[in-house]
């Protein structure tokens, strides 16, 4: 497996979401299991999840428990980065909330350090700008937990470039990664992707496959990708995140899977090249 850095430990270069496996939709948990397992067995060691990642009211962390069971029962589980996150809401109709006060926040990676069995998260991330908080109280609290110990690393989600320069800056520059979405259908965080380059900061595309299963359509924006996964005989999921890769030595995207010959497929775009041509008409797509 290729790798990459986020802060001062080297990952995978392509890392595992884990939200498909918690939320609407979501497999039974043995299929779960079998995934996380599944993405460890091919070198895996980076995953994303957040406390925010469940259905019901009642079950708040549903996925970090998940990941938390994964990893106990593999022999590798120990050397996954897991990645977290704080901010986010659910109260069970199917909506998304904030609350990004800090005494929120605090508490609740308390709660994930419970659920993910650890002393100290690997990586903790401000999950979403809440509009009723100064986006500087919010990032302050994740500073007093990288203080504390309580975390290892910090990052910011769902950010602008100037959110980034702050949260860095609050961070006395310790900010290690940024996580937004990004992929062929939603580009418009080309600007942050550039300045996570510029300073040395770790680029996480959540939904990273956004957009792609239309590729083989007539007619769709996406079609290159299409075209060029015919010719190099893979799938246009695998064309995505390798062009995604060859972007920035930054970029980790985390594609998320439910299935484990989803992310098998997707880890095997770390082994893709794309030439430049390739490239370019991707990029213009």
């Amino acid at each position: 497996m290729h790798t990459r850095r986020i802060g001062d430990v080297e990952v995978s270069a392509i890392g595992l979401g884990a939200m498909p496996m918690s939320i609407e939709g979501r497999p039974d948990e043995a299929r779960s299991l079998a995934t996380v397992h599944a993405a460890l067995d091919a070198g895996v060691t980076l995953i994303d999840t957040a406390d925010a990642y469940h259905r019901d009211a009642d079950e708040v962390g549903h996925n970090e428990t998940l990941i938390a069971k994964a990893l106990a029962s593999h022999e590798r589980g120990g050397d996954v980065l897991v990645a977290t996150k704080g901010g986010h809401l659910r109260p069970g109709d199917g909506s998304w909330t904030l609350d990004g006060s800090p005494r929120h926040l605090k508490e609740a990676c308390e709660a994930s350090l419970s659920r993910l069995g650890v002393e100290a998260i690997g990586l903790y991330q401000f999950h979403r700008p809440d509009p009723k908080v100064p986006y500087e109280e919010s990032v302050g609290a994740v500073r007093d937990l990288l203080d504390e110990g309580k975390i290892l690393r910090a990052g910011i989600s769902n950010a602008n470039p100037e959110q980034i320069r702050l949260a860095n800056d609050i961070l006395g520059g310790r900010l290690v990664s940024v996580q937004n979405q990004f992929s062929p259908a939603f580009r418009s965080s080309e600007p942050e992707l550039r300045l996570c380059d510029e300073l040395g900061i770790a680029f996480l595309p959540w939904s990273p496959l956004g957009g792609i299963s239309r590729a083989g359509e007539l007619g769709s924006a996406h079609a290159p990708f299409a075209r060029i996964a015919e010719k190099h005989g893979v799938s246009p999921q695998r064309v995505c995140l390798a062009w995604m890769l060859a972007k920035s030595p930054v970029v980790v995207p985390i594609p998320g899977a439910s299935r484990p010959e989803t992310i098998r497929d997707s880890l095997a775009a770390t082994d893709l090249v794309l030439d430049a041509d390739e490239l370019a008409e991707l990029d213009a797509a």
